[in-house]
């Protein structure tokens, strides 16, 4: 009878998770706030140049990816293998997504690559030490 033992790596993919759901919750508020801003707004740039581009359009897609990544964060702690494929590939996304504001918060956005490239290697590397949880 084999006995299935869980190591201490499973505690990676809790934490990919979390970091889903906070970096979900994070886009929702960006998405809303997006949303809120009044037409034709512009952003200053950290080199000081205005840079424009449709508030609207890019709340609408913060708040949607949000929802995904914090939905994807919730089930991966289940464990499930579609939950571990979404999370690399909404990881992905998003962090080209944040790549995408570098020109306004590169500090931020800067962070945030970062974030999804360790839920990138939490699941890929560790996502089978959960399901055994």
């Amino acid at each position: 009878m084999s006995e299935s033992r869980v190591s201490g790596w499973a505690g990676w993919v809790w934490f990919a998770g979390i970091l889903l759901v906070i970096e979900g919750a994070f886009d929702i508020l960006f998405g809303f706030i997006a949303l809120l801003a009044p037409d034709g707004a512009y952003f200053r740039g950290s080199n000081g140049a205005l840079v424009a581009y449709d508030v609207q359009a890019w709340g609408w897609w913060s708040l949607v990816l949000g929802v995904i990544v914090l939905l994807t964060g919730v089930f991966l702690f289940r464990g499930a293998l579609w939950a571990r494929l979404l999370a690399v590939i909404i990881a992905g996304v998003n962090a080209v997504t944040n790549l995408l504001a570098f020109p306004t918060q590169p500090i931020w956005a800067l962070v945030l690559v970062t974030m999804n490239l360790l839920i990138i290697y939490a699941v890929t590397v560790h996502g089978d030490e959960l399901r055994s949880a």
